[in-house]
Protein backbone atom coordinates (compact mmCIF):
# COMPACT_ATOMS: atom_id res chain seq x y z
CA UNK A 1 0.00 0.00 0.00
CA UNK A 2 1.53 2.95 -1.14
CA UNK A 3 1.30 6.00 1.03
CA UNK A 4 -0.17 9.61 -0.35
CA UNK A 5 2.32 12.08 -0.29
CA UNK A 6 1.62 15.37 0.68
CA UNK A 7 3.35 18.40 -0.12
CA UNK A 8 3.70 21.15 2.76
CA UNK A 9 3.69 24.93 2.62
CA UNK A 10 6.74 26.07 4.20
CA UNK A 11 7.07 29.70 4.66
CA UNK A 12 10.26 31.63 5.25
CA UNK A 13 11.50 35.22 5.47
CA UNK A 14 12.52 36.94 2.31
CA UNK A 15 15.65 38.48 3.32
CA UNK A 16 17.37 41.60 2.06
CA UNK A 17 16.17 42.36 -1.79
CA UNK A 18 19.70 42.49 -2.95
CA UNK A 19 18.50 43.21 -6.32
CA UNK A 20 16.89 46.39 -4.70
CA UNK A 21 20.15 47.12 -2.96
CA UNK A 22 22.99 46.79 -5.75
CA UNK A 23 20.83 49.14 -8.17
CA UNK A 24 20.29 51.68 -5.04
CA UNK A 25 23.88 51.39 -4.09
CA UNK A 26 25.09 52.01 -8.22
CA UNK A 27 22.96 54.90 -8.23
CA UNK A 28 24.20 57.03 -5.93
CA UNK A 29 27.96 55.88 -7.22
CA UNK A 30 26.98 56.94 -10.79
CA UNK A 31 25.66 60.39 -9.19
CA UNK A 32 28.80 61.21 -7.59
CA UNK A 33 30.63 60.59 -10.22
CA UNK A 34 27.96 62.93 -12.30
CA UNK A 35 28.12 65.63 -9.67
CA UNK A 36 31.85 66.07 -9.92
CA UNK A 37 31.64 66.01 -13.78
CA UNK A 38 29.02 68.77 -13.86
CA UNK A 39 30.06 70.82 -11.18
CA UNK A 40 33.85 70.80 -11.20
CA UNK A 41 33.68 74.67 -13.47
CA UNK A 42 31.11 75.98 -11.66
CA UNK A 43 32.39 74.98 -8.04
CA UNK A 44 35.99 76.18 -8.71
CA UNK A 45 34.35 80.08 -9.83
CA UNK A 46 32.38 79.78 -6.95
CA UNK A 47 34.11 78.33 -4.02
CA UNK A 48 37.83 78.19 -5.56
CA UNK A 49 36.75 74.08 -4.95
CA UNK A 50 36.13 72.20 -7.61
CA UNK A 51 35.12 69.07 -5.40
CA UNK A 52 33.21 71.46 -3.50
CA UNK A 53 29.40 70.10 -4.35
CA UNK A 54 31.11 66.45 -4.11
CA UNK A 55 32.11 66.79 -0.89
CA UNK A 56 28.95 68.08 0.42
CA UNK A 57 27.05 65.67 -1.62
CA UNK A 58 29.47 62.49 0.11
CA UNK A 59 28.53 63.59 3.62
CA UNK A 60 24.76 63.76 2.83
CA UNK A 61 25.03 60.59 1.81
CA UNK A 62 27.42 59.14 4.32
CA UNK A 63 24.50 60.68 6.70
CA UNK A 64 21.62 58.86 4.35
CA UNK A 65 23.53 55.37 4.01
CA UNK A 66 23.66 55.16 7.87
CA UNK A 67 19.69 55.97 7.96
CA UNK A 68 19.34 53.16 5.30
CA UNK A 69 21.43 50.68 7.09
CA UNK A 70 18.87 51.89 10.89
CA UNK A 71 15.75 51.49 8.45
CA UNK A 72 16.58 48.50 7.29
CA UNK A 73 17.56 46.46 10.67
CA UNK A 74 14.29 48.12 12.31
CA UNK A 75 11.02 46.61 11.72
CA UNK A 76 8.89 49.24 9.81
CA UNK A 77 5.89 48.66 11.73
CA UNK A 78 7.61 50.25 14.89
CA UNK A 79 6.82 53.54 12.73
CA UNK A 80 3.39 53.32 12.54
CA UNK A 81 3.28 53.77 16.36
CA UNK A 82 4.96 57.21 15.73
CA UNK A 83 2.13 58.34 13.01
CA UNK A 84 0.95 61.31 14.03
CA UNK A 85 4.18 62.72 16.14
CA UNK A 86 5.41 62.20 12.33
CA UNK A 87 3.05 63.83 10.64
CA UNK A 88 2.69 66.90 12.98
CA UNK A 89 6.44 67.12 13.38
CA UNK A 90 6.52 67.51 9.47
CA UNK A 91 4.00 70.12 9.50
CA UNK A 92 6.17 71.76 12.04
CA UNK A 93 9.11 71.43 10.17
CA UNK A 94 7.01 73.53 7.36
CA UNK A 95 6.41 76.60 9.44
CA UNK A 96 9.76 76.89 10.65
CA UNK A 97 10.81 78.55 7.37
CA UNK A 98 8.74 81.39 8.70
CA UNK A 99 10.94 81.51 11.61
CA UNK A 100 14.67 83.30 12.14
CA UNK A 101 16.02 79.77 11.29
CA UNK A 102 14.44 79.93 7.66
CA UNK A 103 16.97 80.11 4.88
CA UNK A 104 16.50 82.42 1.91
CA UNK A 105 18.05 81.07 -1.40
CA UNK A 106 17.82 82.63 -5.01
CA UNK A 107 14.86 84.20 -4.04
CA UNK A 108 12.84 81.28 -2.22
CA UNK A 109 12.41 80.62 2.15
CA UNK A 110 12.44 76.62 1.82
CA UNK A 111 15.36 75.52 3.70
CA UNK A 112 15.76 75.91 7.52
CA UNK A 113 19.29 75.54 9.21
CA UNK A 114 19.79 73.80 12.15
CA UNK A 115 23.61 74.88 12.80
CA UNK A 116 24.72 71.37 12.17
CA UNK A 117 22.74 70.53 9.06
CA UNK A 118 20.45 72.67 6.93
CA UNK A 119 17.10 70.67 5.73
CA UNK A 120 14.34 71.37 2.98
CA UNK A 121 11.23 70.81 4.76
CA UNK A 122 9.25 69.81 2.02
CA UNK A 123 11.64 65.98 1.71
CA UNK A 124 10.47 65.92 5.23
CA UNK A 125 6.72 66.22 4.33
CA UNK A 126 7.84 63.41 1.54
CA UNK A 127 7.93 60.95 4.11
CA UNK A 128 5.58 61.88 6.08
CA UNK A 129 3.04 61.95 3.94
CA UNK A 130 4.07 58.35 2.96
CA UNK A 131 3.95 56.88 6.39
CA UNK A 132 1.16 58.80 7.49
CA UNK A 133 -1.32 57.84 4.57
CA UNK A 134 0.02 54.26 4.88
CA UNK A 135 -0.84 53.92 8.59
CA UNK A 136 -4.63 55.34 7.74
CA UNK A 137 -5.44 53.98 4.56
CA UNK A 138 -4.31 50.06 6.18
CA UNK A 139 -7.00 50.19 8.64
CA UNK A 140 -9.85 52.56 7.00
CA UNK A 141 -9.52 50.95 3.60
CA UNK A 142 -12.89 49.37 4.07
CA UNK A 143 -14.65 51.99 4.55
CA UNK A 144 -13.94 53.92 1.82
CA UNK A 145 -17.06 53.82 -0.73
CA UNK A 146 -16.88 56.29 -2.60
CA UNK A 147 -15.47 59.59 -3.62
CA UNK A 148 -16.58 61.53 -1.13
CA UNK A 149 -14.70 59.32 1.21
CA UNK A 150 -11.05 59.26 -0.45
CA UNK A 151 -11.38 62.81 -0.75
CA UNK A 152 -11.77 62.66 2.93
CA UNK A 153 -8.56 60.88 3.39
CA UNK A 154 -6.66 62.78 0.97
CA UNK A 155 -6.90 65.92 2.85
CA UNK A 156 -3.57 64.66 4.88
CA UNK A 157 -2.09 64.93 1.82
CA UNK A 158 -4.08 68.16 0.49
CA UNK A 159 -2.94 69.99 3.96
CA UNK A 160 0.99 69.30 3.88
CA UNK A 161 0.96 70.06 0.04
CA UNK A 162 -0.59 73.34 0.01
CA UNK A 163 1.40 74.39 3.40
CA UNK A 164 4.44 73.72 1.19
CA UNK A 165 3.25 75.35 -2.05
CA UNK A 166 2.07 78.71 -0.06
CA UNK A 167 4.82 78.75 2.75
CA UNK A 168 7.97 77.91 1.17
CA UNK A 169 6.44 78.64 -2.72
CA UNK A 170 7.75 75.13 -3.58
CA UNK A 171 5.06 74.17 -6.76
CA UNK A 172 7.16 71.33 -7.61
CA UNK A 173 7.03 69.37 -4.48
CA UNK A 174 3.46 70.13 -4.04
CA UNK A 175 2.40 68.59 -6.96
CA UNK A 176 5.11 65.32 -6.25
CA UNK A 177 3.51 65.16 -2.02
CA UNK A 178 -0.18 65.74 -3.73
CA UNK A 179 0.98 62.85 -6.55
CA UNK A 180 2.46 60.88 -3.65
CA UNK A 181 -0.84 60.45 -1.70
CA UNK A 182 -3.13 60.28 -4.73
CA UNK A 183 -1.35 57.38 -6.48
CA UNK A 184 -1.86 55.35 -2.53
CA UNK A 185 -5.44 55.93 -2.45
CA UNK A 186 -5.67 54.47 -6.04
CA UNK A 187 -4.31 51.50 -5.31
CA UNK A 188 -5.86 51.31 -2.08
CA UNK A 189 -9.23 51.87 -3.20
CA UNK A 190 -11.44 49.38 -5.46
CA UNK A 191 -13.89 52.65 -6.48
CA UNK A 192 -11.62 54.63 -7.77
CA UNK A 193 -12.56 55.78 -11.12
CA UNK A 194 -14.29 58.89 -9.69
CA UNK A 195 -11.39 59.91 -7.81
CA UNK A 196 -9.26 59.90 -10.96
CA UNK A 197 -11.82 61.42 -13.03
CA UNK A 198 -11.77 64.57 -11.01
CA UNK A 199 -7.74 64.72 -10.39
CA UNK A 200 -7.81 64.77 -14.25
CA UNK A 201 -10.19 67.46 -14.23
CA UNK A 202 -8.67 69.59 -11.33
CA UNK A 203 -5.39 69.25 -13.09
CA UNK A 204 -6.90 70.54 -16.46
CA UNK A 205 -8.17 73.87 -14.27
CA UNK A 206 -5.10 74.14 -12.54
CA UNK A 207 -3.38 74.70 -16.77
CA UNK A 208 -5.93 76.82 -17.09
CA UNK A 209 -6.05 78.59 -13.78
CA UNK A 210 -2.08 79.28 -14.12
CA UNK A 211 -2.22 80.67 -17.72
CA UNK A 212 -4.57 83.10 -16.66
CA UNK A 213 -3.70 84.05 -13.00
CA UNK A 214 0.14 82.00 -12.59
CA UNK A 215 2.34 85.38 -12.95
CA UNK A 216 5.62 83.47 -13.76
CA UNK A 217 4.44 80.14 -13.80
CA UNK A 218 2.22 81.06 -17.11
CA UNK A 219 5.56 82.71 -18.47
CA UNK A 220 7.18 79.40 -17.87
CA UNK A 221 4.19 77.71 -19.71
CA UNK A 222 4.66 80.28 -22.80
CA UNK A 223 8.27 79.51 -22.60
CA UNK A 224 7.75 76.07 -23.06
CA UNK A 225 5.62 76.19 -25.95
CA UNK A 226 8.04 78.47 -27.65
CA UNK A 227 11.47 78.13 -25.55
CA UNK A 228 13.48 80.36 -28.82
CA UNK A 229 11.19 83.00 -28.79
CA UNK A 230 11.72 83.65 -24.88
CA UNK A 231 15.24 82.62 -24.60
CA UNK A 232 15.91 85.62 -22.40
CA UNK A 233 12.86 85.27 -20.72
CA UNK A 234 13.40 81.41 -19.06
CA UNK A 235 13.73 79.60 -21.81
CA UNK A 236 17.85 80.13 -21.97
CA UNK A 237 18.23 77.09 -19.50
CA UNK A 238 15.73 75.03 -21.95
CA UNK A 239 17.14 75.54 -24.90
CA UNK A 240 20.95 75.19 -23.54
CA UNK A 241 19.83 71.42 -21.89
CA UNK A 242 18.44 70.87 -25.49
CA UNK A 243 21.53 71.25 -27.30
CA UNK A 244 23.21 69.39 -24.34
CA UNK A 245 21.31 66.34 -25.01
CA UNK A 246 21.72 66.93 -28.63
CA UNK A 247 25.20 67.07 -29.28
CA UNK A 248 25.70 64.00 -26.82
CA UNK A 249 24.51 61.54 -30.02
CA UNK A 250 24.32 58.07 -29.65
CA UNK A 251 27.42 57.25 -27.15
CA UNK A 252 28.11 60.52 -26.18
CA UNK A 253 31.48 63.17 -25.97
CA UNK A 254 32.93 60.79 -23.59
CA UNK A 255 32.20 61.27 -19.08
CA UNK A 256 33.98 64.85 -17.86
CA UNK A 257 34.10 65.82 -21.63
CA UNK A 258 30.45 68.22 -21.63
CA UNK A 259 30.99 71.80 -23.27
CA UNK A 260 27.36 72.72 -21.98
CA UNK A 261 28.38 72.79 -17.70
CA UNK A 262 30.86 74.89 -18.45
CA UNK A 263 28.48 77.99 -17.78
CA UNK A 264 25.70 77.20 -20.47
CA UNK A 265 23.45 75.06 -18.59
CA UNK A 266 22.40 77.20 -15.25
CA UNK A 267 23.10 74.80 -12.03
CA UNK A 268 24.11 71.95 -13.87
CA UNK A 269 24.87 70.15 -11.02
CA UNK A 270 21.04 70.39 -9.98
CA UNK A 271 17.74 70.24 -12.18
CA UNK A 272 19.61 69.89 -15.32
CA UNK A 273 21.85 67.25 -14.17
CA UNK A 274 20.36 64.49 -16.74
CA UNK A 275 21.32 66.60 -19.93
CA UNK A 276 25.09 66.32 -18.92
CA UNK A 277 24.61 62.78 -18.61
CA UNK A 278 23.24 62.77 -22.22
CA UNK A 279 25.71 64.80 -23.43
CA UNK A 280 28.92 63.06 -22.30
CA UNK A 281 27.50 59.43 -22.26
CA UNK A 282 24.99 59.94 -24.68
CA UNK A 283 21.29 58.51 -25.69
CA UNK A 284 23.11 55.04 -24.45
CA UNK A 285 23.98 56.37 -21.01
CA UNK A 286 20.57 58.03 -20.80
CA UNK A 287 18.56 55.11 -21.49
CA UNK A 288 20.45 52.79 -19.65
CA UNK A 289 19.80 55.28 -16.61
CA UNK A 290 16.34 54.98 -17.14
CA UNK A 291 16.27 51.55 -17.29
CA UNK A 292 17.96 51.35 -13.92
CA UNK A 293 15.12 53.56 -12.66
CA UNK A 294 12.64 50.97 -13.80
CA UNK A 295 14.10 48.54 -12.52
CA UNK A 296 14.00 49.75 -9.31
CA UNK A 297 9.89 50.69 -9.68
CA UNK A 298 9.95 47.01 -10.59
CA UNK A 299 11.54 45.78 -7.18
CA UNK A 300 9.47 48.46 -5.52
CA UNK A 301 5.96 46.79 -7.36
CA UNK A 302 7.26 42.88 -6.24
CA UNK A 303 8.06 43.64 -2.72
CA UNK A 304 4.60 45.77 -2.41
CA UNK A 305 2.86 42.61 -3.89
CA UNK A 306 4.70 40.34 -1.19
CA UNK A 307 4.65 42.36 1.75
CA UNK A 308 3.68 40.65 5.02
CA UNK A 309 0.46 43.17 5.26
CA UNK A 310 -1.44 46.34 3.69
CA UNK A 311 0.59 48.55 5.95
CA UNK A 312 4.29 47.68 4.28
CA UNK A 313 2.58 47.41 1.33
CA UNK A 314 1.52 50.82 1.26
CA UNK A 315 4.71 52.00 2.47
CA UNK A 316 6.14 50.64 -0.59
CA UNK A 317 3.72 51.93 -3.19
CA UNK A 318 4.21 55.26 -1.79
CA UNK A 319 8.15 55.45 -1.66
CA UNK A 320 7.46 54.08 -6.25
CA UNK A 321 5.55 56.85 -6.24
CA UNK A 322 7.83 59.32 -4.60
CA UNK A 323 10.66 58.23 -7.29
CA UNK A 324 8.60 57.53 -10.52
CA UNK A 325 6.93 60.77 -10.16
CA UNK A 326 9.97 62.93 -9.83
CA UNK A 327 11.79 60.60 -12.12
CA UNK A 328 9.37 61.62 -14.90
CA UNK A 329 8.98 64.90 -14.23
CA UNK A 330 12.30 65.62 -14.33
CA UNK A 331 13.04 64.05 -17.39
CA UNK A 332 10.11 65.62 -18.94
CA UNK A 333 11.20 69.15 -18.03
CA UNK A 334 14.48 68.49 -19.28
CA UNK A 335 13.09 67.40 -22.59
CA UNK A 336 11.14 69.96 -22.88
CA UNK A 337 8.15 67.79 -22.58
CA UNK A 338 6.52 69.62 -20.18
CA UNK A 339 6.88 73.08 -18.43
CA UNK A 340 9.82 73.74 -15.90
CA UNK A 341 9.20 72.99 -12.50
CA UNK A 342 12.22 72.85 -10.89
CA UNK A 343 12.63 68.88 -10.23
CA UNK A 344 15.83 67.38 -8.96
CA UNK A 345 16.84 63.78 -10.09
CA UNK A 346 16.64 61.28 -7.73
CA UNK A 347 19.94 60.04 -6.00
CA UNK A 348 21.82 61.53 -8.83
CA UNK A 349 21.04 65.47 -8.27
CA UNK A 350 22.91 67.58 -5.68
CA UNK A 351 21.13 67.65 -3.21
CA UNK A 352 21.81 66.38 0.61
CA UNK A 353 18.34 66.99 2.23
CA UNK A 354 16.75 64.79 -0.55
CA UNK A 355 19.54 62.05 -1.09
CA UNK A 356 18.95 61.73 2.97
CA UNK A 357 15.49 60.99 2.98
CA UNK A 358 15.75 59.08 -0.16
CA UNK A 359 18.22 56.85 1.58
CA UNK A 360 16.05 56.73 4.47
CA UNK A 361 12.88 55.68 2.62
CA UNK A 362 15.10 52.91 0.92
CA UNK A 363 15.77 51.52 4.10
CA UNK A 364 12.14 51.46 5.05
CA UNK A 365 11.63 49.48 1.67
CA UNK A 366 13.95 47.33 2.27
CA UNK A 367 13.02 46.53 6.09
CA UNK A 368 9.31 45.58 4.30
CA UNK A 369 11.27 43.33 1.95
CA UNK A 370 13.06 41.30 4.79
CA UNK A 371 9.59 40.99 6.51
CA UNK A 372 7.77 40.08 4.06
CA UNK A 373 6.86 36.04 3.69
CA UNK A 374 8.11 33.89 1.03
CA UNK A 375 6.03 30.19 0.97
CA UNK A 376 8.04 27.28 -0.39
CA UNK A 377 6.48 24.01 -1.61
CA UNK A 378 8.44 21.24 0.59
Amino acid sequence: MEREQRTRKKVTRAGIDYSLLVVVVFLLGFGLVMLYSSSYYSASLKFGDGSWYLKKQIMSTSLGILGMIVFTLLDYRFLKQWTWIIYCGALFSVLLVLTPIGIEANGARRWIDLKVVSLQPAEIVKIAVILTMAALLSVNVKKIKGVVDILKWYVFTLIPAGMVFFLTDNFSSAIIIAAIGAVMLIVACKNNKGFIALIIILFALAVIALLAFGGFRATRILVWLNPEQYSNKGGFQVLQGLYAIGSGGLFGKGLGQSVQKLGFVPEAQNDMIFTIVCEELGLFGGIALLLLFAFLIWRFMVIANNASDLYGSLVVVGVMAHIAVQVILNVAVVTNTMPNTGVTLPFISYGGTSVLFLLSEMGIVLSVARRSKRVQEG
